[in-house]
């Protein structure tokens, strides 16, 4: 064989290789992720981007370190991701996987500005930002001007009694979503006739259809809730039921109230 057809054959070869690897890359690179299994009565994993968030079962002994950020009127008036109408003037904060509902404590580790808000969506989704602020949570941190301050945050929990009489301690209990009882929310308003009569619709179709009233300190919400589970197992299946009837922001949770 001549050194011609040598090198001829050894460039085929390396062309079957290359070809070969680019068939690999688009079948396996490619493909989708599957989403993290979800342990019997956790909550159900989420995807932004290329990546899985797990949502925690609880919020006891949670605390973390990092960057806080914060959103406001570009999403004033938007859907959260629990349902409620994000208030850029509310105490509300997102955060990537601590319980609907669970209160948490941020300190400013700059200027040891202290603060408490209610996580009611999630985010952020920025690389090494832990919480997302609400405008006026921002403000009264002392970071609307810089935009993001290293904090450190503590799970306090959920309220245990909305409305606290005047001059006493809010008291909290840690989220737990192994057991207990569950409902699925379709959706929450700041005004009672929305509310109303969203009920009065889902009533025709469904059973245990209720409203319950949340006052976060600062603002009153009316939240539109069908069906009654002991398990959030349970109450997952639920969830993708109305999802399936055209109920697309509806989310299982366990009752508060």
């Amino acid at each position: 064989m001549s050194i011609k057809s040598i090198k001829n054959f050894f460039l085929v070869i390396c062309r079957l290789i290359f070809f070969c690897g680019l068939i690999s890359f688009v079948f396996y690179g490619c493909a989708t992720v599957k989403p993290p299994p979800t342990p019997p009565g956790h909550p159900k994993p989420y995807k932004i981007g290329r990546n899985w968030y797990k949502p925690l079962p609880h919020a006891r002994g949670f605390s973390q370190r990092g960057k806080a950020s914060w959103y406001g009127r570009d999403f004033h008036g938007k859907k959260t991701a629990n349902g409620e109408t994000y208030n850029m003037y509310a105490m509300t904060a997102a955060h990537k996987t601590l319980p609907f509902g669970t209160y948490v404590s941020v300190r400013n580790l700059t200027n040891s500005r202290k603060i408490k808000v209610r996580i009611n969506d999630r985010g952020p989704f920025a690389r090494g930002r832990i919480i997302d602020l609400s405008y006026t949570a921002a403000k009264k941190l002392g970071i609307v001007g810089p935009g993001t301050a290293n904090v450190e945050i503590v799970a306090l929990g959920a309220i245990v009694q909305s409305k606290a009489p005047e001059g006493t301690g809010r008291s909290y209990a840690s989220t737990n979503y192994y057991q207990g009882n569950f409902t699925v929310q379709i959706a929450a308003f700041s005004e009672w006739g929305n509310a109303q009569r969203l009920k009065q619709k889902l009533a025709q179709s469904y059973k245990n259809t209720h409203i319950t009233t949340y006052y976060d300190g600062y603002d009153t919400f009316y939240r539109v809730r069908v069906g009654r589970c002991s398990t959030l197992e349970q109450a997952n299946r639920y969830e993708e039921f109305m999802i399936q009837n055209g109920f697309k922001d509806a989310y299982a949770i366990a009752k508060d109230n």
